[in-house]
């Protein structure tokens, strides 16, 4: 005769999304993902990425201002226009969770297709997986805070 045991675990110390408005849920996801970036830049620049790319005749750096640039606009455009989408359609921040984070990590190939030295791009391309969390996190805030209200 066999006996059944069951175990329930919890888990402890998980993260929880809390609530945020808009304004803290955009700007605070921008200045997470330019100060993630900015590390990720730097360690970059310590394993010897020069962040420099030839064009034409021309040698054009993307930092430090080209990251900065780079990870707060293209995130302030798209959370903006959520934000806005979502005094119509709470439903929009979800699927604007899932466009944003595909398209962030879609844009690696970008990156990729440069002419950027191996440890620039291995670092440029962090950079956008970096952003697809940030995402996530900072619609799903805005979602929470608009369902508690």
């Amino acid at each position: 005769m066999t006996t059944a045991t069951t175990h329930t675990t919890t888990v402890r110390g998980t993260l929880r999304i809390p609530a945020l408005n808009r304004p803290t849920a955009i700007l605070g996801a921008a200045a997470t993902a330019v100060a993630a970036n900015v590390v990720v830049w730097l360690i970059g620049a310590a394993a010897g990425g020069s962040f420099e790319v030839m064009k034409g005749a021309d040698v054009q750096s993307v930092a430090p201002g080209g990251v900065i640039i780079m990870s707060a606009v293209p995130l302030l455009i798209g959370l903006t226009v959520a934000a806005l989408l979502s005094y119509r359609w709470v439903g929009v921040l979800r699927v604007a969770e899932i466009v944003g984070a595909a398209l962030s990590i879609a844009t690696i190939g970008l990156t990729v297709a440069a002419d950027f030295d191996t440890a620039t791009t291995v670092a440029l391309s962090m950079m956008h997986v970096v952003l697809a969390p940030v995402i996530v996190v900072g619609l799903e805030g805005l979602r929470r805070g608009l369902s508690a209200s």
